[in-house]
């Protein structure tokens, strides 16, 4: 049997723990290189605040919810609130960094789901997977954007604060129109259910809500959820929504001193011989195994 781990509870910080300026703000856009030096250590998870990392040159591994990629030149790698990762990264790295809290980037916008109608930013299927640009033009200008917004953050105007959001705005809508999904057609109300649905497990994955209780927040039977899902995805409503809640049990279990019983109920589950028995059906092991390493 291999020996047990030791449980490190994995840091939350806040977007202010990587700014190096005095004033605390929802926002921060700046450089990005091995000379960032912050009280922060790996991993660990961000609070309600996202992450755009630009590399432009250097190499390394990005682990992501226990994911590895490997950093190559002009790649872009998406962070949302509550996923754990981990930076290792050659002397040599340059790039840009742009982080931003989900008030910051909805306060003109009336639709609470606009950023997971972004594409990189949920976790299930897809979500996290880099963006590389490939196209000498596609570079200059994702550089350039970013370059804008550093020089906007440092002159301090009165409307500086809305240009920022824009040269964000700017950016997303970059990577966005170069990201890649077998869903693309999202116009498609079949599509458009599935990506409601994600958005929603996301919101609501720790409440371990029925097929039919989300069914009913996306106002649609619960047949017809699970035959759209199915015709769209080639996976059952009941596979994604224990892809969400298996990935937050495993943070749980690696990155946190409650026991099982508390992750359990933290989890909303009936009791703790139930979350076991769902665990292993789901993995072939015990929650305890997975936490021991065996």
């Amino acid at each position: 049997m291999a020996a047990k781990n030791t449980i490190h509870p994995i840091p939350l910080y806040r977007i202010d723990s990587f700014s190096k300026k005095k004033e605390k703000k929802p926002y921060d856009v700046d450089v990005f290189d091995t000379s960032r030096h912050f009280n922060v250590t790996y991993p660990h998870r961000h609070d309600d605040f996202y992450e755009v990392l630009y590399i432009c040159e250097g190499s390394g591994k990005h682990t992501i919810d226990f994911q590895a990629y490997d950093i190559k030149p002009n790649h872009v790698f998406f962070l949302s609130p509550g996923q754990i990762h981990e930076l290792t990264l050659s002397p040599d790295t340059k790039g840009y960094i742009f982080l931003f809290t989900s008030a910051f980037y909805h306060f003109n916008k009336t639709d609470v789901f606009k950023l997971f109608e972004l594409p990189f930013f949920y976790t299930i299927g897809s979500g996290s997977t880099p963006l590389q640009f490939t196209e000498p033009q596609s570079i200059a200008h994702i550089s350039q954007l970013f370059q804008l917004a550093i020089k906007e953050i440092n002159q301090h105007h009165t409307d500086s604060e809305d240009a920022i959001r824009a040269w964000l705005d700017l950016i997303l809508i970059h990577c966005k129109q170069h990201y890649t999904l077998e869903e693309v057609n999202i116009k498609d109300k079949s599509q458009l259910l599935v990506r409601r649905f994600k958005q929603l497990i996301e919101y609501k994955c720790t409440e371990n809500m029925s097929i039919g209780d989300y069914a009913r927040s996306l106002s649609v039977s619960q047949n017809h959820l699970s035959e759209v899902v199915k015709t769209v995805t080639g996976r059952t409503s009941t596979d994604l929504v224990n892809d969400r809640m298996l990935l937050e049990i495993k943070r749980l279990l690696q990155y946190s001193t409650l026991n099982i019983s508390e992750i359990a109920y933290q989890l909303n589950f009936s009791d703790q011989s139930y979350f076991s028995k769902y665990f292993k059906k789901l993995t072939g092991i015990s929650p305890n195994d997975f936490r021991a390493g065996v």
